[in-house]
């Protein structure tokens, strides 16, 4: 079975802290590496985290804020270091090309990687490829600003004790697959009769943003949703004057869009204690944890 995890590259606002970097978010997933946000120093994070840069297959750009972009760069530069064969496809608000070319090309390097750009402009499937479904909505910040929802393919799973019951097996199965059917001693046996569907996972990635209907609606039932909770209510006003979420509202947000699990992150450099986000947002959710630089968050089939 590939990995299936979130590691939490930095998990600050704005500005770093000595212990937590600019924002970055690295999924493992179905052999892919789905990198969010990548922030000033995620090359580095990358090192510390004990994680190859090369995993790398897919950058997402919620918005052209620095603290959310100023990574991309540099890290760009690190997979054509590498000489990384796959394509790496990026995925940004169309209305910021003009920051994604500057990133791209902001200093002198032979590119030799094979980047493949997927400006988004309206809400929606962005692509299905037959590996992700990926979908966007814009959130409200003030700017072009996406939240994500990235979904694997469902599956058909095969029922072991049903086709022992039934004596299918090797080519039978195969044939079983081909056709839908099959017959067996008289007895018509379908496809459904012997496996189901797995409905695939999908992930939620909400950052910055006001507590908004969009915010849920691209989260619903999502595996693991990984969302901005800047503030905590007593600086709700801020939050609000800054297009940004408290914890409690994070956990609102997942509660009515019926997350299995929360993860909050891009934490103001004003508080020190992170686990006051987490225990905020426990007061509407209960599956919430905060993020922390470094940290793995499995989510298993």
């Amino acid at each position: 079975m590939s990995v299936r995890d979130l590691t939490i590259l930095g998990c600050s606002s704005q500005q770093p802290t000595r212990f937590r970097n600019h924002g970055a978010y690295l999924f493992r997933w179905n052999d892919e590496g789905l990198l969010f946000d990548p922030g000033e120093g995620t090359q580095r994070q990358f090192i510390f985290a004990n994680v190859t840069p090369t995993v790398v297959t897919r950058i997402f750009i919620s918005h052209f804020h620095g603290d959310h972009c100023l990574g991309l760069g540099s890290f760009l530069m690190r997979l054509n270091l590498d000489k990384v064969t796959h394509p790496i496809h990026c995925y940004y608000p169309a209305s910021g090309k003009k920051y994604f070319d500057r990133l791209r090309y902001g200093t002198i390097y032979h590119e030799t990687i094979h980047v493949v750009e997927h400006p988004v402009s309206q809400a929606g499937l962005v692509e299905d490829d037959g590996k992700f479904r990926i979908e966007a909505t814009f959130l409200e910040h003030g700017v072009d600003n996406i939240g994500w929802r990235v979904t694997e393919p469902s599956q058909r799973k095969f029922d072991q004790q049903a086709l022992n019951a039934r004596g299918i097996r090797g080519l039978l199965v195969r044939e079983l697959i081909e056709k839908g059917e099959i017959n067996i001693q008289g007895e018509r046996i379908t496809l459904d009769d012997v496996s189901w569907i797995r409905q695939g996972d999908s992930i939620a990635v909400v950052i910055d943003t006001r507590y908004c209907q969009n915010a849920i609606d691209i989260a619903k039932d999502a595996k693991i949703m990984l969302c901005e909770s800047t503030y905590l209510e007593e600086h709700r006003d801020l939050a609000y004057d800054h297009y940004h979420l408290t914890a409690k509202q994070a956990g609102t947000i997942a509660k009515q869009a019926n997350v299995q699990q929360l993860i909050l992150t891009h934490f103001s450099a004003r508080y020190q204690n992170i686990e006051d986000f987490e225990n905020e947002a426990r007061t509407v959710f209960s599956n919430v944890h905060a993020a922390d630089d470094f940290k793995t968050f499995p989510f298993h089939k």
